[in-house]
C-alpha cells in the first residue's frame, strides 16, 4: 500500500530494565506481521480527511462542563495545550510551567489562533487527540498499532539498545531524530527545528520509517499500564507530556517528542511510554497507522 512499510513478523525484547521503571520488566514479544505508515500522519494528510468528512477534532469543541465540575466557565472553550518556552531556567516538578492552555490553538492552528499552516504541510499534524487518530485510522482504511506493534516497529529488526539506531546517542556526529538540544525547557540550541520537523529531516531506519523517535510522540491503541508487569505496578513521571491519574482514560503514547531533553526526559527510545489522556490534545502528539493482516506494499 503507498506510503506504508512491511514488517516482517517475529520476536523481540519489549522494555527495558535499565531506564524509567514504568519500561519495566524486559520481556518476549510475539508479533504477526503487518503495515505500517513510514512517517507520521502529516498536515496535509490530515487535512485532506477532515474535507472529506466534515470532522471536528476534540480541540475545536468546547469541553464538556459535566467533565470538567471545577473549571471555570471561561476556560470551557475550544482550545489546546501549547508548549511555552520558560525565560531562564526552573525547576523540573511541575509541567505546568512550560505548558499554556491556549484558546483557539487546534491542529490548523498548532501554537494559537493566529498561527497557520503555511511552511507545515509536511510536519506531522499536533493538537490531535486519540479520539481524532480513531477517526482518521477509520477513514483511511487502517488502524492505530498497539504498543507491541509500535515498539517491535521502532527497533527494525535489531538487538534491543537505547536507541533505535544503537547505544549512541550520535551516530558519526550527526543526530538522528528530533529531540530537544539544550537547556530544558527555556534553551534550545537547534535552530532549524525548535518544533516540529517536516518529515524525512532525519534519517530513515532499515526498515525505511522515519520519526519513529522524536519529533511527535505517537498514539498506540493500548491502554496506560504503570508497568508492563500488571502485578508489579510502578510510578512513573509525566515527562513532557501533561497526563491525569485515571488510567482507565489513558492510552499509552510511544517514541518521545521534539522537547525530550537529555537533562530532563529522555524517553527517546523505543522502550520509552507514557499514559495520556484520551481526550488531551497537545503541540507535541501525534500518530501514524498500520494495516493489519497485509504484509505486502
Amino acid at each position: 500500500m503507498k506510503g506504508m512499510v512491511a514488517v516482517p513478523a517475529g520476536h523481540f525484547d519489549m522494555g527495558s530494565d535499565s531506564h524509567y521503571p514504568e519500561e519495566r520488566p524486559a520481556h518476549r514479544r510475539t508479533v504477526a506481521a503487518f503495515l505500517i505508515d513510514a512517517h507520521p500522519v502529516t498536515n496535509a494528510e490530515f487535512r485532506r480527511f477532515v474535507r472529506e468528512t466534515g470532522w471536528v477534532t476534540t480541540a475545536e469543541r468546547a469541553p464538556d462542563a459535566a467533565e470538567f465540575p471545577d473549571a471555570r466557565p471561561d476556560d470551557l472553550v475550544p482550545g489546546s495545550l501549547v508548549f511555552a518556552p520558560t525565560a531562564g531556567p526552573v525547576p523540573l516538578d511541575d509541567w505546568r510551567r512550560w505548558w499554556r492552555w491556549t484558546p483557539g490553538a487546534d491542529w490548523r492552528h498548532p501554537t494559537g489562533p493566529d498561527s497557520t499552516l503555511h511552511g507545515l504541510e509536511r510536519h506531522p499534524v499536533v493538537h490531535v487527540s486519540y479520539e481524532d487518530a480513531e477517526a482518521y485510522a477509520a477513514w483511511a482504511g487502517k488502524a492505530l498499532p498497539d504498543e507491541a506493534e509500535w515498539e517491535y516497529a521502532a527497533r527494525s529488526g535489531r538487538p534491543p539498545t537505547a536507541y533505535s539506531w544503537g547505544e549512541d546517542f550520535l551516530v558519526k556526529g550527526k543526530r538522528m531524530a528530533n529531540v530537544w538540544m539544550g537547556e530544558f525547557p527555556w534553551r534550545n540550541d537547534d535552530p532549524k527545528h525548535v518544533r516540529t520537523s517536516p518529515i524525512g529531516a532525519y534519517p530513515a531506519d532499515p526498515w525505511g520509517l522515519v520519526d519513529m523517535i522524536g519529533n511527535v510522540w505517537e498514539w498506540t491503541s493500548s491502554p496506560w499500564r504503570e508497568s508492563h508487569d500488571a502485578q508489579h505496578p510502578s510510578a512513573s513521571g509525566s515527562c513532557c507530556a501533561p497526563t491525569v491519574l485515571d488510567e482507565s482514560r489513558r492510552r499509552t503514547i510511544k517514541g518521545g517528542s521534539h522537547l525530550c531533553a537529555p537533562s530532563y526526559c529522555h524517553r527517546y527510545r523505543p522502550a520509552a511510554r507514557q499514559g495520556q489522556a484520551i481526550r488531551s490534545s497537545t503541540s507535541h502528539i501525534g500518530f501514524r497507522c498500520i494495516r493489519r493482516g497485509d504484509a505486502s506494499v
